[in-house]
C-alpha cells in the first residue's frame, strides 16, 4: 500500500473547547443564581443584619468565581497548555537531532481533537525523518565502505609496481588488478550518481514507442563473451516484436543489470532463462537463473541500496544494480517482483504497460 492510501486520522472533536463545555458552565452559573435567590430567602426569614446579608453573598459569589477559574484554569492547562508545551520541547529536541522523540495523544482515539491528530502527525513526521536519517547515515557508511576496497587495491599494487626486481608478467598483473579496481570505483560513483538524480527526478524520462524484443535480444548479445566464458546455456522465449512506451536507454539498464546478475550467481554450467509475454495490457519479462537463490530475508532487502544477500560474490558489484533497477521501473510505470529459494535459483518478472493499455485499469492493478 501506498503512503498516500495509508489512513489519516479521523478528527473525533472539532474544538478543544465544545459547546457543551459551555452549556454546562451556564447550568453552573444558573444553579448558583439559585442558591444565591434561596441564600437570600434565608437570610431575610432569619432576620440577619444588614452587613450580615451584604457579606455572606458576596463571600458566597467569591467562593464560585474562586471554583470556576481554577476550574477554567485547569481545564485550559490540561486541554492546551501542556500538550503544546510537550510538542515544543519535542520540536527543539527534534532540530537538535534527537529523532526518538514521541508525544501520546491527550485523549484516546475514539475523541481525538485537532491537536491529537496534530500529535500524531508529529509523531509520523519524526519517524519519517528519523529513518531518512538512518538511511543516510547508512548510505554515507556503505559508500565509504565500497570505496575503501579498491581504493586500498590500487594503493597496494601501485606499491608493488614501484618495487624493484619485478618481472614484466607481475607488472602487467599489478596493472590490470589496478584497472579492475578503477572500473569497480569508477562503476559505484556512476551509479550513486544514477540513482540520485534518478530518486530526486532529475532525470525526466524521454519516452518512446520501442520493440522491446529487439531491445532485449541486443542486451543478450552484449553479454556473449560471458556466456561462452562460463559456459552457460541460454535459452530464450520471445515474441516477434512486443511495444512499448518507455525511455530506451533507461530500460537497457534494468535489462542490463538482470542479465548480468543472472550470469554472476549461476555457476558454470548452469542455465539462464528470458522469457517474453504480453497481453492487452503489459509485457511481461523474466529473467531465471539455476544459481544459488536466495532466502526469504535476502529477497525482502534485495532491492535496497548497498544490499548484497550473497557476499561471496561482493567483489564483482556494489549493491547498486537493482536499486537503479526498482527506480527506473517506477518511473515508467512498471512493477518487478522476484521469486528465489535458497539452492533453486532465482528469478525476476518484470512488468511494463503496452502501447495504448488503458490507463484505468493499469492504475487499477497499481500496488
Amino acid at each position: 500500500m501506498k503512503k498516500s492510501e495509508q489512513k489519516e486520522p479521523k478528527l473525533r472533536q472539532e474544538s478543544l473547547f465544545p459547546p457543551s463545555l459551555f452549556g454546562i458552565y451556564l447550568g453552573v452559573l444558573l444553579l448558583m443564581a439559585g442558591i444565591h435567590t434561596g441564600l437570600i430567602v434565608l437570610e431575610n426569614r432569619a432576620g440577619w443584619n444588614e452587613i450580615v446579608q451584604t457579606i455572606v453573598p458576596m463571600i458566597y459569589w467569591g467562593l464560585v468565581a474562586v471554583g470556576l477559574t481554577l476550574f477554567t484554569r485547569k481545564k485550559m492547562k490540561d486541554t492546551y497548555d501542556e500538550p503544546l508545551h510537550h510538542l515544543a520541547k519535542a520540536t527543539e529536541q527534534v532540530a537538535n537531532g534527537d529523532f526518538s522523540v514521541y508525544i501520546p495523544t491527550t485523549h484516546t482515539q475514539d475523541k481525538w481533537d485537532y491537536l491529537d491528530v496534530m500529535i500524531v502527525d508529529f509523531n509520523k513526521m519524526v519517524e519519517e525523518l528519523g529513518s531518512i536519517e538512518t538511511l543516510k547515515t547508512d548510505f554515507v557508511s556503505n559508500v565509504s565502505h565500497e570505496m575503501k576496497t579498491p581504493i586500498a587495491i590500487i594503493k597496494n599494487y601501485a606499491e608493488l609496481l614501484k618495487m624493484p626486481g619485478i618481472t614484466e608478467e607481475q607488472r602487467v598483473e599489478y596493472a590490470e588488478n589496478i584497472e579492475k579496481a578503477s572500473m569497480r570505483l569508477s562503476s559505484l560513483i556512476s551509479n550513486i550518481l544514477k540513482l540520485n538524480k534518478l530518486e530526486n527526478q532529475r532525470i525526466i524520462p524521454e519516452t518512446e514507442e520501442y520493440d522491446v524484443c529487439r531491445q532485449l535480444c541486443e542486451c543478450i548479445l552484449q553479454f556473449e563473451e560471458a556466456w561462452d566464458e562460463k559456459e552457460l546455456e541460454l535459452k530464450t522465449e520471445m515474441e516477434d516484436t512486443a511495444m512499448v512506451k518507455a525511455d530506451a536507454s533507461l530500460l537497457e539498464l534494468v535489462w542490463n543489470n538482470l542479465l548480468s546478475n543472472a550470469i554472476k550467481f549461476t555457476e558454470r554450467g548452469g542455465m539462464v532463462t528470458v522469457r517474453q509475454t504480453s497481453d492487452e495490457n503489459v509485457v511481461t519479462v523474466s529473467v531465471t537463473d539455476t544459481g544459488c537463490g536466495m532466502n526469504p530475508n535476502s529477497v525482502k532487502h534485495i532491492f535496497d541500496k548497498f544490499y548484497q544477500g550473497d557476499t561471496s560474490h561482493s567483489k564483482e558489484g556494489n549493491g547498486l544494480g537493482l536499486a537503479l533497477v526498482k527506480r527506473v521501473l517506477e518511473l515508467s510505470d512498471g512493477d518487478i517482483r522476484v521469486f528465489s529459494k535458497e539452492g533453486e535459483g532465482s528469478t525476476f518478472v518484470v512488468t511494463l504497460p503496452v502501447v495504448g493499455a488503458p490507463e484505468e485499469e493499469d492504475g487499477g492493478e497499481a500496488s
